[in-house]
């Protein structure tokens, strides 16, 4: 999965924790992308199996896959966003910065870095 297939599900997790309904729209604003892009990634989605859309209501599911996929990465936004502030990171460019790493960092170094937090809390 490239970055801006994570990116959109982790938009998407993220919508859908403080909306019922999150539709291709909603993702485009938050994104700050046309709707037309958002709809080739929508549609994208869709045809690997990380999402449904209702055809109906235009809302937008995660499946299984795609909630894996997003889950994790939203957990190391959280953690890495955390971290950084710590650090003494201003809030903004820690957001800004977890978010371009959180796509890279291994898993390995990602579960070490969270071995390390618990161990000096």
């Amino acid at each position: 999965m490239h970055e801006s297939g994570e990116m959109y599900l982790e938009t998407i997790l993220r919508l859908s924790l403080n909306h019922d309904i999150v539709r291709s729209v909603d993702v485009a604003q938050a994104m700050g992308f046309s709707k037309p892009s958002i709809s080739r990634a929508m549609k994208t989605l869709r045809e690997n199996g990380f999402i449904s859309i209702n055809p109906d209501t235009g809302s937008i599911s995660l499946l299984d896959k795609g909630k894996e996929v997003a889950e994790k990465i939203y957990e190391r936004h959280l953690v890495l966003t955390k971290c950084l502030e710590y650090l003494g990171v201003p809030e903004d460019i820690a957001q800004d910065d977890a978010c371009r790493i959180e796509h890279v960092i291994s898993d390995r170094t990602f579960e070490a870095l969270k071995e390390h937090i618990k161990k000096h809390k």
